[in-house]
């Protein structure tokens, strides 16, 4: 089941990304303090957080929300999968619902961003398979040998005006 998270969600949200072992100690902080925001006023501000609930418990989420200064442009900030329930389409519905909900609001595209780092090669996979593609890698963005990897998905044609 997938539902829009609570604040009483936010400590569970924060121990699943840290169980994954993929998320850095200071990526964690800033989770806490993006979905504190959240519930506080960027909910308002047209940001979302959806969780996903299995046998009564929460394995999975993601977190979007509109791209400031675009048309129509959104970022998916985080998306996370319990470690022991990942590649068993959890990921992929909660993507698609990313997807269904954006689309609903005229979304012209969808931006992830992530590492280059070996242990994010499934979620490089990930994004590849789902239809997204790497628009753009920035060397050593995150540190020395870390690089930020750009993928995007074309939800409208572009228009061309002239």
């Amino acid at each position: 089941m997938i539902r829009d998270a609570e604040p009483e969600d936010t400590s569970v949200l924060i121990g699943l990304a840290q169980a994954t072992h993929v998320f850095k100690p200071h990526e964690l902080v800033a989770l806490s303090e993006v979905l504190n925001d959240y519930h506080v006023k960027e909910r308002e501000n047209g940001h979302r957080c959806i969780a996903y609930s299995q046998d009564n418990r929460t394995v999975g989420f993601a977190y979007y929300a509109p791209a400031s200064m675009t048309d129509q442009g959104w970022y998916l900030y985080w998306i996370a999968v319990e470690k022991g329930r990942q590649a068993r389409g959890i990921g992929s519905e909660l993507l698609a619902w990313v997807e269904a909900d954006i689309r609903r609001q005229e979304a012209r595209l969808l931006l992830i961003e992530t590492s280059s780092l070996p242990h994010y090669e499934s979620t490089r996979r990930f994004y590849l398979k789902h239809g997204y593609v790497q628009a753009g890698v920035l060397a050593d963005f995150y540190a020395d040998g870390d690089d930020l990897v750009v993928y995007c998905k074309r939800f409208k044609p572009r228009r061309i005006e002239g």
